[in-house]
């Protein structure tokens, strides 16, 4: 299978210093679905940006190869997406799983620890030929296998934006929920040295209590973000506490509704308030400037709308950003 043109071009694997994985997956998605055909979305819209960039130069002279959209997973996400859709309706209304929904829950259960493991070893792919992987999901339990391998060669801390905690522990069943990529993440066997959340406005209370009690979690409330720039604070300060507490080595993982609803309508778990493009743009340049070294970073929760390819737009405007910061200080 060809690789897709990203930014309007198809670099080799061998050339390109870059290689993005699209993991094509929403099964456990809880609200409504289509973040799965987030990678096709990204790339579909990507080709129509200007590629220079006055604080990161051109980031596509440095090679962008993006694998292709793995049809087998495709496949299977629209096989187990309606089964997960069945417990998940049981689960809602407090109905116990029968031995058939406890079947399909372990079928689901394996899918996704099968689906993890793909991504490690496309990431290996990568780092064994000196290239750096990042990816595009997806829900966001996708990157797992990606961080999960990165954290066995090098010690980093993780920028978390999101609108939720994505604290919940095998959330609905789910053991790879993506409300529970960041607990998944923390029990890594090689955890991440912080984990700084920026935006998170949505969460119960358990998670609430995880977060409080919990030294290495740092979290910015989207609400206390606000609260402080109403009260004349300014977003220049707020960013630059955010980088003091991020360790040198950073991983970003960047869910798309960790921004306001206008920038992602499409997205699967919306939620009002948010940050707006710009405020990411110059917080990511303030990484920049504090000579943070991105080792990776994932997007995820990008879904088409009914606005076209503005969900698309906007995700692949934040992907090139963010390739442009991951080659910035090597």
């Amino acid at each position: 299978m060809s690789s897709p043109a990203i930014f309007g071009e198809t670099c080799p694997y061998e050339e390109a210093r870059i290689i993005i994985i699209p993991v094509p997956w929403d099964v456990t998605a809880s609200y409504s679905r289509g973040t799965s055909q987030g990678p096709q979305h990204i790339c579909d819209a990507s080709s129509q940006l200007d590629f220079f960039d006055m604080v990161y130069g051109t980031p596509l002279e440095h090679g962008i190869h993006m694998l292709p959209i793995p049809q087998q997973w495709v496949q299977k996400n629209n096989l187990l997406a309606p089964k997960a859709q069945l417990l998940q309706n049981k689960f809602d209304y407090d109905i116990p799983y029968d031995h058939h929904d406890l079947l399909l829950l372990n079928q689901i259960n394996q899918a996704c620890t099968e689906l993890h493991a793909w991504v490690s070893q496309e990431t290996s792919n990568a780092l064994n030929a000196n290239k750096f992987p990042v990816l595009i999901g997806g829900d966001h339990s996708t990157p797992l296998g990606l961080i999960h391998t990165l954290s066995e060669h090098i010690r980093f801390g993780i920028l978390h934006i999101d609108a939720h905690a994505d604290l919940r522990e095998a959330y609905q069943g789910f053991l790879y929920s993506h409300a529970s990529i960041m607990h998944n993440v923390l029990n890594l066997v090689h955890p991440p040295q912080n984990l700084v959340q920026v935006g998170i406005r949505d969460f119960c209370i358990e998670e609430f209590h995880e977060i409080q009690h919990n030294p290495n979690i740092h979290p910015f409330f989207a609400p206390d973000i606000h609260n402080r720039l109403f009260s004349g604070e300014t977003w220049a300060n707020i960013c630059a506490e955010i980088c003091d507490v991020l360790p040198d080595n950073i991983y970003i993982s960047f869910d798309i509704d960790g921004l306001s609803p206008l920038y992602c309508p499409g997205t699967g778990t919306p939620v009002p308030g948010g940050l707006s493009y710009d405020q990411i743009r110059f917080l990511f340049n303030q990484l920049a400037i504090r000579k943070k070294n991105v080792v990776g970073f994932d997007i995820n929760e990008v879904a088409p709308s009914p606005h076209g390819q503005w969900d698309g737009n906007v995700g692949a405007r934040l992907l090139y950003q963010m390739i442009g910061l991951l080659l910035h200080n090597k």
